[in-house]
């Protein structure tokens, strides 16, 4: 970059640019929600077999593709965004210096010099020359000489013009600054040259992005920034205050807070959220690929006599030391394999999607970290009538989420049947680390929801602040251990915005009457299958329950519960509902199948009473 370069720049030719990948990035996002939710949809409707199966996965790489498109646009846009505010600053120095110099009558050069006019006292009758000053501001030693001489030099004017010169260096040197500095990040925002988006293109976007992100650092701060832990109300705020091109660029570069923010429109979290999905996916597939290629070996090489020849041969038998290194390595490789499960099981939601009114999938969290944490909603919750929010609870996690989902699904589509003039969102919200099981984790040990009840809390304030039209109707739903998190939840928060809340297969809620979660006593519901092994869970004793006689007070006292008093009680003071006694303990293998039948048959018609406004 030199002086003339930068004089003569045309930043709005990059800012032209930005806008260009900008338009492509959303048509890009355009054409990938249009094969997911009605080409593909309308395909599925017309046509079937094995031709239409193909056509139907070509059509999703096809979204991946346009997917893909979208991200790395985006990003090319907020870079090229970044580049011109980097210029911007250096050209406004750079037409300052050389307004004043003109002012003064002096003359900039073209190679950044500047020349200056005679002045100052005359000697015999004649004024000091004038003269032509360029600065050396990157030789330390001559710069000093040079401004040494200025400083002498009998013409005052050389002082001004050796300012000027070093200011015009320091412009260009910035601009050069900022063109070293985008140049090798807009050339690594280059796809590889086929029709194959794999899951390394989409590590490789979660690097890009890292990228742009370290770069645009001065253009994004330029921007009003999110409040910091804002609430809901301030989040939504600060989004309506951005242009569409902030929005844009603040999705491209930071999609995995954008799509936690609360108060924000379901759409604008589920696009950076999709986003996030699908780097964290290609990211956790090549660990996974690399942890493959580690299996330790699982035997040992013996010599033995083959009884019917007596020969000597070589026998594989198990090492007990082997099998337990090899015992670590599997358990991490189901821990990933899990994860990806898990991951691939909400883009299958989209992937699947009928078309079906209201089932359209919304992704309102995602990460990958600690246990894994999810937002799932079944229908836009900012424009239905009714949303429900369902917390699990013990032994969930990001690897398990389909089964969640899909009672999600269940509820969702039994509320719309019950009531066919209003529409239901129903979300499953993993937005917590569960205990992953009953014995310590979830015994006596309220740590797992005291961390969830802030973010839950502001979920749901978020939903109500993104509804379209004003407070929605909303269900609170706690399962297991999630009925824990929901009743702290409701018991600190007095206002939060919940009108139902229905509680199943409960511990506890944390609480000793219904009253105390803050909403009318009746519109409080609560059920517990009669098979449910929850009803044996004994009220905390301490880490020596077992030789605690308290912790068998509910042989004579069956309103007590693990955590404060069974919400199925009279004593709780909500209402109950009907469900079936549920399988036995061992059936199927299973040592609480009773646990988890509450979406099924009359306990699941009851839910969908109470979450559209009825009562079973």
């Amino acid at each position: 970059m030199d002086y003339m370069t930068l004089k003569t720049l045309k930043l709005s030719e990059y800012s032209d640019a930005a806008d260009g990948f900008r338009a492509v990035s959303d048509m890009a996002s355009a054409a990938k929600d249009r094969i997911e939710l009605q080409i593909t949809v309308a395909m599925k409707k017309a046509n079937e077999g094995e031709a239409a199966h193909a056509a139907d996965g070509q059509l999703r790489e096809l979204a991946k593709n346009f997917h893909y498109t979208q991200v790395e646009c985006g990003l090319v846009s907020t870079a090229l965004d970044g580049f011109v505010y980097d210029l911007e600053a250096a050209r406004k120095k750079l037409d300052a210096v050389v307004e004043e110099a003109h002012a003064k009558k002096f003359t900039v050069n073209s190679d950044g010099s500047v020349s200056y006019p005679p002045a100052g006292e005359k000697t015999d009758g004649k004024l000091p020359e004038g003269g032509t000053i360029t600065s050396l501001a990157e030789d330390p030693t001559a710069d000093a000489i040079g401004r040494y001489a200025a400083n002498i030099d009998p013409n005052p004017n050389a002082q001004y013009a050796q300012e000027y010169a070093d200011l015009i260096a320091d412009a260009v040197k910035e601009a050069t600054e900022a063109d070293e500095k985008w140049a090798p990040k807009l050339r690594a925002l280059k796809a590889d040259d086929d029709l194959t988006v794999s899951d390394r293109d989409w590590a490789d976007a979660k690097k890009d992005t890292a990228g742009v992100l370290k770069g645009a650092e001065d253009y994004l701060h330029s921007i009003k920034e999110p409040p910091k832990h804002g609430t809901p109300k301030e989040n939504a705020e600060w989004w309506k205050s951005l242009t569409d091109e902030q929005r844009a660029d603040y999705i491209a570069v930071h999609p995995d807070s954008i799509g936690w923010m609360d108060g924000l429109p379901a759409t604008v979290r589920d696009e950076a959220n999709r986003t996030v999905l699908a780097e964290t996916r290609g990211a956790t597939q090549i660990e996974l690929d690399a942890w493959m290629a580690k299996e330790p070996d699982r035997f040992t090489t013996v010599h033995q006599l083959n009884p019917n020849t007596g020969e000597e041969v070589d026998v594989q038998v198990r090492d007990p030391e082997k099998e337990n290194e090899w015992q670590k390595w599997e358990a991490k490789r189901k821990e990933l394999q899990g994860r990806i499960d898990g991951m691939d099981s909400i883009q299958s939601r989209y992937d699947n999607f009928t078309g079906a009114d209201g089932t359209r999938p919304y992704l309102l969290g995602f990460d990958n970290k600690n246990l894994g944490h999810a937002a799932v909603s079944i229908g836009n919750p900012d424009s239905a009538d009714n949303v429900v929010t369902y917390v699990p609870g013990t032994g969930s996690n990001l690897g398990g989420i389909d089964g969640e989902i899909r009672r999600a699904e269940a509820l969702q589509a039994k509320a719309e049947r019950t009531d066919l003039t209003h529409s239901t969102a129903s979300i499953v919200w993993l937005g917590y680390d569960a205990p992953q099981s009953l014995v310590p984790d979830a015994t006596d040990d309220t740590t797992w929801a005291d961390n969830a009840r802030g973010p839950l809390s502001n979920f749901l304030t978020g939903l109500d602040t993104a509804h379209h039209g004003g407070h929605v109707n909303s269900t609170l739903l706690g399962h297991s251990y999630g009925s824990l998190v929901a009743g702290e939840t409701m018991r600190d928060h007095p206002n939060l915005p919940v009108d139902n809340a229905i509680l199943v297969g409960s511990p506890g809620t944390g609480v000793n009457h219904a009253k105390d979660l803050n909403i009318p006593t009746d519109h409080v519901w609560a059920a517990t299958a009669k098979n449910d092994l929850v009803n044996m869970a004994p009220p905390p004793a301490g880490r020596l329950a077992p030789l605690n006689p308290k912790a068998y007070m509910q042989l004579f006292d069956d309103h007590s519960a693990m955590y404060g008093t069974d919400p199925t009680s009279n004593e709780f003071g909500g209402r109950t509902f009907g469900v079936p006694n549920g399988h036995l303990p061992g059936w199927h293998l299973k040592l609480m199948p009773a646990h988890s039948q509450y979406w099924e048959g009359d306990s699941l018609d009851h839910m969908a009473e109470i979450v559209t406004g009825g009562a079973p």
